[in-house]
């Protein structure tokens, strides 16, 4: 798992492009993680013409400055979204329809300060995504 989700947001870096703002305006308000393949598809669908390459360096530009956070699938697929936290925090992620809640975890956190205390590690870094089913998909067995 990446760790975007301890990154402070920061003012984004370089030009603000057409091609950035789609990205943007596409990410805007969406509950769930989308790859860049599915954000591309949304793009074009919507009208606009940005190339996927153009898209994969936005998204990872943008998680570089803590813009996005970033979740890696059981199979290694990367999947994108900006949240409203820009602070340290955690996901509850649904397995079924990719729904997302930002989590805070202070308990989670002391662990991890006191793990890595204990074994003398410096300048730790974590990331925590919890998996299961949301209420809606809950409801829907």
């Amino acid at each position: 798992m990446s760790e975007a989700s301890g990154a402070q947001a920061t003012a984004p870096k370089g030009r603000n492009t057409r091609q950035k703002r789609i990205v943007e305006q596409m990410l805007t308000g969406r509950e769930d993680f989308v790859s860049a393949q599915e954000l591309h598809q949304l793009i074009v669908d919507a009208g606009e013409s940005v190339s996927l390459a153009t898209v994969y360096r936005i998204l990872q530009a943008q998680q570089q400055d803590g813009l996005v956070d970033v979740l890696r699938t059981a199979d290694g697929e990367a999947l994108y979204r900006k949240c409203a936290d820009p602070g340290h925090h955690h996901h509850l992620v649904c397995r079924r329809c990719g729904a997302a809640e930002e989590v805070q975890a202070p308990t989670v956190e002391k662990w991890a300060d006191r793990i890595a205390a204990e074994y003398g590690y410096t300048e730790i870094e974590h990331t925590i995504e919890v998996f299961g089913l949301c209420p809606r998909c809950s409801a829907a067995d």
